[in-house]
């Protein structure tokens, strides 16, 4: 004797899986892209704000004193009169800012 198993379609149709689609594209937003944004705004934000004498780190961890600072680049004192030039998208933080 055998036996038929027969499963009925599920009487919401597509509006269910669409509505979950549409949180998980919520969910994905507030969770991973606003966040990356927000950082990248502030990044621009400190970047803007630089002014002579603020001691920063750059992103391969070079600790200094701004001494100049022009459209695209930034002038670091490392030692006593040891300069070097770097981008201003090479500064990372302010030297005594605490990391969160």
């Amino acid at each position: 004797m055998q036996t038929i198993f027969l499963q009925a379609a599920p009487d919401g149709g597509m509006l269910p899986q669409l509505l979950m689609f549409g949180a998980i594209i919520l969910v994905f937003y507030f969770f991973m892209i606003r966040p990356q944004q927000k950082k990248a705004s502030d990044q621009k934000k400190f970047r803007e704000e630089l002014t002579k004498g603020m001691r920063v780190v750059t992103i391969g961890g070079l600790h200094g004193t701004l001494v100049g600072i022009e459209a695209d680049t930034v002038v670091i004192e490392v030692d006593k009169g040891l300069r070097l030039t770097f981008d201003k998208s090479a500064i990372s933080m302010e030297a005594t800012a605490k990391v969160k």
